[in-house]
């Protein structure tokens, strides 16, 4: 992780369900309740998706708590959010979701310099028998490195 960010969530599930083919870096547009809550590490990405929709790119199915402190102007906790991507990102990422089977999901929420950013990747599914083919490899990979300790 680079110097000057910090992780709010990660979507730990997803490099176990996807093969990752590309990585994004996007902005998200939230409100100010969004972001103390934000703050406060009350996310999760898990079942989160981003669509194409109209040339813009909307994550759905985030789930940002209500801040504790708010008001009667407390954000709706899964509402679609708008992610900022250059039109060449948007252009290639909606290209590659034309592809049958490749879906985008976001891999981490975090702060880079004040500001909350996505970490958006274009995806596989796995089938069954190549995630245990990835387990078995860990089991090994593991078990090497303590006969070796």
């Amino acid at each position: 992780m680079p110097e000057g960010e910090k992780n709010i969530t990660v979507n730990r599930k997803a490099r176990h369900e996807y093969h990752l083919l590309d990585v994004f870096e996007a902005g998200i547009v939230l409100v100010g309740t969004e972001v103390k809550s934000c703050r406060e590490n009350k996310a999760s990405l898990v079942d989160s998706y981003a669509l194409v929709k109209n040339g813009e790119v909307w994550l759905i199915n985030a789930h940002i708590n209500a801040y504790n402190f708010g008001n009667i102007n407390n954000h709706e906790p899964t509402r679609d959010r708008k992610l900022l991507l250059n039109k060449s990102e948007i252009r290639k990422l909606s290209n590659k979701m034309k592809d049958q089977g490749l879906t985008s999901i976001p891999l981490r929420l975090y702060f880079s310099k004040g500001k909350v950013k996505v970490e958006l990747a274009i995806a596989k599914g796995k089938k069954l028998y190549d995630k245990r083919q990835d387990i078995a490899k860990r089991d090994m990979k593991r078990d090497l490195e303590r006969k070796f300790k």
